[in-house]
């Protein structure tokens, strides 16, 4: 079974639209878009059985639209590919090259960030995601490790991303919709207080004057003020944390659609492996990961805020059909919500043969609605389908998409 699978996967890739052969085949296509149409405005669809290779909707397939949040696949699948599964970001604090002498760093203490959306606050981290890097941690192995007083300065180094707060549909200028600040040394998202309701002027003296004031808790004494800079290539790392699994990450971003989680991610993409810490860097490298799955967005940002990002609905089940059954498939598929139970799709699909059964991301502007993932069928197949609508009413996209789900989950 698994060689047929891998067969039918090859064939999709190379790009070729194979036909429903059967009349019951011809009229479940047609009943699907007639479905599709029902959303109104502009909409695209494309469904594949990948246990049988049958194409079970093929409505303008090939036609791009902005997919809305639904673009987060993309970057998905990049980040679980290049970092791994298991992969972290790493936040490390280091003293400059005089080093440590009997319990006292000599100069300047160095906080470094590597794009962690999650450090912050042990408090803003439990409530924002139950989990997270922590300055307090940090703080606690300084002080663990004998560190009585720091006879500098504690310095944020931002410099592993660039410095733009925002992402490109805002002009990389502050944004509501992205709900933070990015920064290569984001603390708690960026957020001036715990309700979110104001944002950091400066995020990484934000999170030096953080750990300043968590190692003065811990009894350890600090004679410089926070303040900002770069890190020296000879500094001396001194403790360090580490972000949850990059396959979390991804999950923490799918399931309730987070922008923020995104666009830092597409930056660390670019920094890790684009050669810069930007988004058209990290676009880049997402661009270069979906080709080798046969498809070719057009790709701006990492959320899908902006309308300039582009997708097929064929694209996007080329994409879910190669990642099916490599290893960093299982992790995918499980970030997305599960239409009823979880997520963007926990009120939705609710009693339907698509509840808990398909799995999917959801994509929403003010005028443009997405959904793209899988669904599992009573015969134990797996389908792949996207559902690209433009200019449309959201909630008549919504009902369309769901009823289209729920045929697709009810197949024999």
């Amino acid at each position: 079974m698994l060689s047929m699978r891998r067969s039918v996967v090859f064939v999709l890739l190379a790009g070729l639209a194979l036909a429903p052969a059967a009349a019951a085949g011809r009229s479940l296509d047609q009943r699907l878009a007639r479905e599709l149409a029902r959303g109104g405005g502009a909409s695209s669809g494309y469904a594949v059985d990948l246990t049988t290779g049958s194409v079970l909707l093929s409505v303008r397939p090939d036609v791009t639209r902005p997919p809305a949040s639904v673009e987060k696949l993309y970057t998905s699948a990049t980040a679980l590919e290049r970092f791994g599964p298991a992969g972290r970001l790493k936040t490390q604090v280091s003293a400059a090259a005089g080093g440590v002498n009997g319990g006292v760093v000599q100069g300047d203490l160095y906080l470094r960030g590597d794009g962690d959306p999650t450090f912050g606050a042990a408090s803003f981290d439990h409530q924002a995601y139950g989990m997270g890097a922590t300055i307090e941690a940090l703080a606690s192995q300084l002080a663990t490790a004998g560190i009585t007083r720091v006879g500098g300065r504690v310095i944020g180094d931002e410099s592993f991303l660039d410095s733009r707060r925002g992402e490109p549909s805002s002009g990389y200028a502050i944004d509501p919709f992205l709900t933070g600040e990015l920064s290569g040394l984001a603390f708690d998202r960026g957020f001036a207080n715990v309700a979110g309701s104001m944002l950091q002027r400066d995020p990484p003296l934000v999170a030096a004057n953080a750990l300043r004031n968590a190692l003065t808790r811990r009894g350890v004494a600090v004679v410089g003020r926070a303040t900002v800079g770069i890190t020296p290539t000879a500094a001396i790392p001194l403790a360090g944390v580490s972000s949850p699994p990059i396959a979390r990450l991804v999950s923490l971003m799918d399931t309730p659609s987070d922008n923020f989680i995104a666009e830092m991610l597409i930056k660390d993409l670019g920094a890790r492996f684009g050669g810069a810490g930007t988004t058209a860097a990290g676009a880049r490298v997402i661009r270069s990961g979906a080709r080798r799955f046969g498809a070719r967005p057009q790709v701006v940002d990492g959320s899908g805020l902006s309308r300039s990002d582009h997708s097929s609905a064929r694209m996007l089940v080329q994409l879910l059909a190669g990642v099916q059954n490599e290893s960093i498939g299982s992790f995918l598929r499980s970030a997305l919500p599960l239409a009823g139970r979880s997520g963007t799709l926990a009120s939705r699909m609710r009693g339907t043969p698509a509840d808990g059964r398909c799995q999917a991301k959801t994509g929403t502007l003010s005028d443009v609605s997405s959904l793209a993932g899988y669904c599992r069928t009573p015969a134990g197949h797996d389908v792949a389908f996207a559902l690209l609508y433009d200019s449309v009413n959201v909630d008549s996209a919504h009902s369309s998409q769901d009823l289209i789900a729920a045929d697709l989950a009810r197949l024999g």
